[in-house]
């Protein structure tokens, strides 16, 4: 029997069932033959943000920015260097809070940067302030529970 698992297509949203022994054999999408994951974090608005939470069947990391924001800026790199680690174990996104103020509404964001982790469709974890790529990776396996 092949164990498989849902993953939302960062480029047309649509949602594919991958086997996961073939997680690592960069899979892509069914629908637009685009790679599911491309070792860069995506950016979720209001209309794309509730699809990739629940649907997705592997942890979901959400940097919570915005462009004036000086510890986001210096941060940057460093979650896009955690994106290349972490995929394709956990889908790795950006919400601009200054273009999605709902969202950060919804998740009572106070601080920015908020690193947010998702699982099955609700919130596992959270973390406010800068961190390095390193230590963003620490933090996201503790806290969904799998090796790195």
């Amino acid at each position: 029997m092949t164990v498989s698992v849902q993953i939302v297509c960062p480029h047309c949203q649509s949602i594919n069932r991958v086997p996961t022994a073939k997680m690592d054999a960069h899979p892509n999408c069914g629908r637009c033959q685009r790679p599911l994951f491309t070792g860069e974090p995506i950016e979720l608005t209001t209309a794309t943000f509730s699809r990739h939470v629940e649907r997705n069947d592997i942890p979901l990391l959400v940097d919570f920015w915005a462009p004036w924001c000086g510890p986001c800026k210096m941060m940057a790199p460093q979650f896009q260097q955690a994106a290349r680690l972490l995929e394709p174990k956990v889908r790795v996104a950006k919400v601009d809070t200054e273009a999605e103020p709902q969202l950060a509404a919804q998740f009572g964001i106070r601080s920015i940067p908020t690193l947010a982790l998702f699982r099955n469709g609700r919130e596992i974890a959270r973390q406010a302030g800068a961190m390095g790529a390193q230590d963003i990776v620490r933090w996201v396996s503790a806290a969904a529970g799998f090796e790195h």
